[in-house]
């Protein structure tokens, strides 16, 4: 069976989990220990023959998950269709369980927000029925194209959301036929494990084989380069920064790779300021920023920047001033590589809290603040940074066309996300056209971009350098052509 949640009932689910593990005297952000308790089989490391897809070593992980496979491909696609739905069961069943282990682990975003975001991947990622046939018939006969698993899937995930791009990633290629090997960042390879046997007992109490989901115990740099080489491994689905992309691209295999990107919102003159303002709060501070496709920096028409701020610091943001940005610019970057360049961030405070953030420079603010703004110039180097931190440059511009220039200009020819609020038909277009991004959201925030507040199926796989897009079982699969020449013409 198919879950069918819609987002008043996953805001619902997100809250009654929150008040649940939250101990009446806690602190925000705070939780007690879940009433689910560990997931079944829970491990982080793994005894010599594997345990529920996790391995010792990545050749073993390889070569369990390539048996698998030649299982899944004997199933009828009706019974494939039936892991799926228990997949998704699990998945929602045990996401306060990885939401707060991925949490904990990582040390990154808000625990609420991972919740909403397993919740999502786990309804809305798309299964089996995205995999339909097509035929052809005519005087010359019968050309049939059916959807063809690729074999044994080579996956990179992410620590700014490990569980939730492991979820809809197993979805999606199972679906397609495939089993998957996931190498996990190394911060973040407890709770990648822990999703990963979930979903495989899920699997196997549905009637399905063990080990279509696979992972090393102890993932490095050196397994992910052993699986990108690996004879089994037939694709790579890799979603990290620009060298991991870049070694996949390399790597001579299919690859479908979820890189960087910069999205910038533009706020024109003709907006609806409140709720342009509320949007970039709920769209920048979701998960303390770190998901890939937030808003990174506003560029708003001078004329109306001062009653943008206004809404915002209503909503939840706090302003800096330059001499306090100044300073905090010391922390967060790693590396300063000057104005209009792409700095480095400093990886302690990535998906940390404003309270955290602003802590480092002697200010203090409540937890309920969400966001932090500061102005800046159009050069200045965090409107040029993917800061993955609820730290937001603000630039004023003359007019929405400079500031759809300025927007270009700064998202990099990255392809990944961007954002307009306006009610200028021509200036929705022009951006739209020219910005040439995989997402573009008009008069809401990002997430809509990625069916949460918007139409649409779910991905956290957002492959903009290879072209796909937000992935599902279509990019998973292998096209393939049928002919059947002067026969079954039944006309």
């Amino acid at each position: 069976m198919t879950l069918s949640l819609d987002e008043q009932r996953i805001a619902e689910i997100v809250q009654k989990v929150v008040t649940d593990l939250r101990p009446p005297d806690a602190k925000p952000g705070e939780l007690r220990a879940s009433s689910h308790g560990a997931a079944p089989g829970a491990t982080s490391r793994a005894p010599a023959g594997g345990l529920e897809g996790v391995y010792p070593d990545i050749d073993a992980a390889i070569a369990a998950a390539a048996a698998a496979q030649k299982r899944l491909v004997d199933l009828p696609m009706e019974r494939r269709a039936a892991l799926i739905s228990a997949m998704r069961q699990a998945a929602t069943e045990y996401a306060p369980v990885i939401s707060r282990a991925g949490w904990q682990e990582t040390g990154m975003g808000r625990y609420e927000d991972k919740l909403e975001k397993n919740l999502l991947v786990a309804e809305r990622t798309p299964g089996t029925e995205a995999l339909q046939a097509q035929a052809w018939t005519g005087d010359r006969g019968l050309t049939l194209v059916e959807l063809a698993p690729y074999g044994v899937i080579g996956a990179i995930t992410p620590s700014t959301n490990p569980t939730s791009t492991i979820i809809c990633n197993a979805i999606g290629m199972i679906s397609a036929g495939n089993a998957v090997v996931f190498n996990a960042h190394p911060g973040a390879k407890d709770c990648s494990a822990q999703t990963v046997q979930i979903l495989n007992q899920a699997i196997q109490r549905a009637g399905g084989p063990p080990n279509l989901i696979t992972c090393p115990a102890e993932p490095t740099i050196e397994s992910a380069q052993h699986l990108m080489r690996h004879p089994s491994i037939r694709l790579l689905v890799v979603t990290g920064g620009p060298g991991v992309v870049r070694e996949a691209m390399k790597s001579g295999k299919k690859a479908i790779c979820a890189g960087p990107g910069n999205p910038p919102v533009v706020v024109d003159e003709t907006a609806d300021l409140e709720q342009a303002g509320r949007d970039i709060i709920k769209g920048a501070s979701f998960d303390n920023n770190v998901v890939c496709i937030l808003e990174k920096e506003i560029i708003a028409v001078d004329s109306i920047a001062d009653q943008l701020k206004a809404v915002m610091l209503q909503r939840g943001a706090v302003e800096i001033s330059s001499w306090q940005l100044n300073r905090l610019m010391k922390v967060i970057m790693a590396e300063d590589h000057g104005p209009g360049k792409h700095g480095v961030i400093n990886k302690a405070f990535v998906g940390k809290s404003p309270s955290v953030i602003l802590r480092e420079i002697g200010v203090t603010v409540d937890e309920s603040v969400r966001l932090v703004v500061a102005e800046t110039d159009a050069q200045h180097q965090l409107v040029w940074t993917e800061q993955l931190m609820p730290v937001m440059p603000l630039v004023r511009t003359r007019n929405a066309d400079e500031a759809i220039e300025l927007a270009k200009a700064v998202e990099q020819g990255m392809g990944h996300t961007a954002m307009i609020h306006s009610k200028n038909l021509d200036v929705l277009s022009r951006m739209s056209r020219e910005i040439n991004t995989s997402i573009f959201v008009k008069n809401g925030p990002s997430l809509a971009g990625l069916g949460f507040g918007g139409e649409g199926f779910t991905s956290f796989s957002i492959a903009s350098p290879t072209g796909e897009g937000i992935t599902s079982a279509l990019d998973f699969a292998r096209v393939r052509r049928c002919t059947l020449v002067d026969a079954f013409r039944i006309v």
